[in-house]
């Protein structure tokens, strides 16, 4: 809950700041056209790298294989595309560097690992069993 409400409050701080003194460096008007330009920019590459994760996951689908990678890729992609409509230098940089496949396939590759190397350690519980069923003769029922 902490870091929610860290994040809430203080990625717009940042994004504010930041946008003040890159405003103080090369202008107010130019500040606001890089953001529009980027926000744009981000999207239109979004529905590109939108469409791709799309036909290569149908492309899983016809080979039956479950399209994992690609169900990851597209939520990362949407987010992103968010990232790249709210306004500000860190959101956007953000949002590119989840629409770039390579950083994209490491962030999740990371976020997978992170979190079933936890399940596995805990597979030390796990016993292995064979059942056994013994059939029943209708005479001795």
């Amino acid at each position: 809950m902490n870091t929610l409400l860290l994040i809430i409050v203080g990625l717009p701080i940042l994004e504010i700041t930041l946008m003040i003194k890159i405003g103080q460096q090369i202008g107010a008007l130019n500040t606001v056209l890089i953001i529009f330009i980027t926000a744009f920019v981000g999207i239109y590459y979004a529905k590109i790298e939108g469409i791709n994760t799309i036909k290569s996951g149908m492309a899983n689908l016809y080979k039956k294989k479950i399209p994992l990678y690609e169900m990851f890729s597209g939520a990362s992609i949407a987010i992103a595309a968010i990232l790249l409509i709210l306004p500000g230098f860190i959101s956007d940089t953000l949002g590119f560097l989840l629409l770039v496949p390579f950083t994209r396939k490491t962030i999740i590759n990371l976020w997978l690992k992170n979190k079933y190397s936890k399940e596995v350690k805990n597979s030390e519980d796990i016993i292995d069993a064979e059942i056994i069923e013994k059939k029943i003769d209708k005479d001795e029922l």
